[in-house]
């Protein structure tokens, strides 16, 4: 059965042209069933039965492999297989009627407010980075923005006396308000920090990086996950749940849905039906979350 499969790489790679990742997880997946096989005393491949692939997969599940991983494993024989029957190497799929395991969605993951707090303390000093970071942290949790989004606001975005950013979207832009906590961490950077970032450069961006250049996604991932695990809080924080934790936690404090909506630029009502659920799925871990004193 090497043979067969040695021939089916070589068509992932000559014929299909498949990347190499893929060629390399087929085959890594492949050999693997082929070790399994011979030790069940199968070494043919007209041997391989529908049974036997079966017993593969229980094995795999015995061994604590994950869902997403035997769901992998299944795709590789069914296409190994199907590859042998045209190839006429075998007259019947054994791999045809073999189900993919249904990978469960992880529910996501909410900040409690007494968590979000400890991330925005985290950027506590009085140096340049330190108050960018902590205006971009307060303006996000604020706002709900996405990271796209922050990293592309200008100077003209942001409206300091009334308290709102504009955040444009080809040809929409949605007016959101932020609270006064947001407004001193955002003024404290504009008078302290920008112009030394600056550097002598000028720039529309709003937020800009240590160099005087406009902040990328990649940067800011970094920014968050270095005060994400300096606050203790989780170890692979995103932007999105803050953006998740934001609309949530405004739903508790009794905001109406379609007013987050609009402050998320959701196109409709439905996808933020979606943080109600979120809510009540995780009643007990948001249970006593407030809202920020001051705001």
């Amino acid at each position: 059965m090497l043979e067969e499969i040695d021939a089916f790489t070589e068509y992932l790679v000559n014929i299909r042209k498949s990347s190499k990742n893929t060629v390399l997880s087929y085959r890594r997946d492949l050999l693997q069933l082929l070790s399994y096989l011979e030790k069940q005393g199968i070494t043919e491949l007209p041997k391989v039965t529908r049974t036997s692939l079966n017993s593969y997969i229980l094995y795999l599940e015995g061994q604590g492999k994950a869902t997403a991983t035997i769901s992998r494993v299944v795709a590789s024989m069914k296409a190994f297989f199907h590859y042998e029957m045209y190839e006429r190497k075998i007259y019947r799929d054994p791999s045809e009627l073999l189900k993919t395991p249904r990978i469960e969605k992880k529910a996501p993951v909410i900040l409690t407010v007494e968590e979000v707090e400890q991330l925005l303390r985290q950027p506590e000093g009085d140096t340049p980075k330190e108050l960018r970071d902590k205006a971009m942290l307060e303006l996000l949790y604020a706002t709900g923005i996405r990271v796209s989004e922050l990293i592309r606001l200008k100077l003209e975005d942001v409206n300091l006396q009334v308290g709102f950013i504009t955040c444009r979207d080809g040809q929409k832009e949605r007016v959101i308000p932020f609270g006064k906590t947001a407004g001193r961490a955002l003024r404290n950077y504009l008078d302290q920090a920008r112009e030394q970032m600056l550097k002598g450069k000028e720039s529309p961006w709003l937020f800009v990086n240590c160099n005087g250049s406009s902040l990328s996604r990649q940067g800011f991932w970094k920014i968050l996950k270095y005060y994400g695990e300096k606050a203790g809080i989780l170890p692979d924080i995103t932007p999105h749940m803050l953006r998740r934790s934001f609309a949530v936690h405004l739903i508790r404090r009794g905001a109406d849905l379609q007013s987050v909506k609009n402050m998320l630029g959701y196109a409709d009502l439905a996808t933020t039906q979606m943080y109600m659920n979120f809510m009540e799925k995780d009643t007990s871990r948001l249970e006593g979350s407030g809202a920020r004193s001051g705001e």
